[in-house]
């Protein structure tokens, strides 16, 4: 009997340390759509990354949400070009949250020397090396995007670097590509075979990027990332292209196409 006893009580303490060793799942990260480029994420780990923040002008999304002290909490702002549809709200944000801004080198300078966001803010990089604005855990890296950047402050145009996209590695491993303003480029093939990204962030609008079959092309032939959030379309005229479209050029590739509404908040 007593032999069973010790039995029992060493299964009891060997089960509960392989429930002290099993992994803890960790949560999902959280995307809202401000619409346009403009999208907040909340990291499994708790960390908020907004990219391109273009929220109290923008045409499209609820009123309710175009007060920048609704957005909450912000660790780091990430910027893919200077265009005012992608950075209106970026110095204010900056500002109410003590965020972090990272931006291409030579729009950083330009940045700083205009006074829209203090230097002990601003990290100026480049496309390259990955690095870790927020230690260990979650990774960016800047790559190519096929576009144009100015900054327009006070009616005066400034240099604004080169274009980007972002690749952004979360705690979970999981990895966004946001493909910034661009039209189709043969590297997006290196992107998908070498960062592997789970959600892709394309824009479909057209006329200053892709349109929907060159998005679809981008997609099918050379990211081939499993989820696919389309952006960039609805908020002006000239943005034509639609998410329909997108999905009707892709045929029968499988990829799943999340749309999204402005505003509306998805689990990934």
């Amino acid at each position: 009997m007593l032999t069973k006893k010790i039995r029992a009580v060493a299964v009891g303490v060997l089960a509960s340390t392989a429930l002290l060793l099993a992994p803890v799942a960790s949560r999902a990260a959280e995307l809202l759509w401000y619409g346009q480029s403009a999208f907040r994420i909340t990291t499994p780990g708790g960390k908020v990354i907004v990219i391109d923040p273009f929220i109290t002008k923008t045409p499209v999304p609820p009123a309710d949400l175009k007060d920048l002290s609704k957005v909450g909490p912000v660790d780091l702002i990430l910027v893919t070009h200077g265009h005012f549809d992608h950075t209106a709200d970026v110095a204010a944000l900056a500002r109410m949250t003590g965020a972090k801004v990272a931006m291409n080198a030579d729009m950083g300078t330009v940045y700083q020397q205009l006074g829209l966001v203090p230097g002990d803010q601003l990290i100026r990089f480049n496309k390259g090396g990955p690095i870790q604005p927020l230690g260990d855990g979650i990774t960016v890296t800047m790559v190519h995007a096929e576009h144009s950047s100015t900054v327009v402050y006070e009616g005066k145009s400034h240099p604004g670097g080169e274009p980007c996209g972002y690749i952004v590695r979360m705690e979970d491993g999981k990895t966004f590509y946001h493909a910034g303003d661009t039209d189709v480029f043969g590297d997006m093939a290196w992107i998908g075979s070498y960062y592997h990204p789970d959600v892709a962030f394309l824009p479909v609008g057209g006329h200053f990027t892709m349109d929907p079959a060159h998005a679809a092309y981008a997609e099918r032939e050379l990211i081939k990332a499993p989820v696919v959030v389309p952006m960039h379309y609805g908020t002006f005229p000239p943005l034509k292209g639609t998410p329909e479209q997108f999905e009707q050029a892709l045929g029968g590739f499988e990829a799943e196409v999340v749309v999204m509404k402005p505003g509306e908040t998805r689990a990934f």
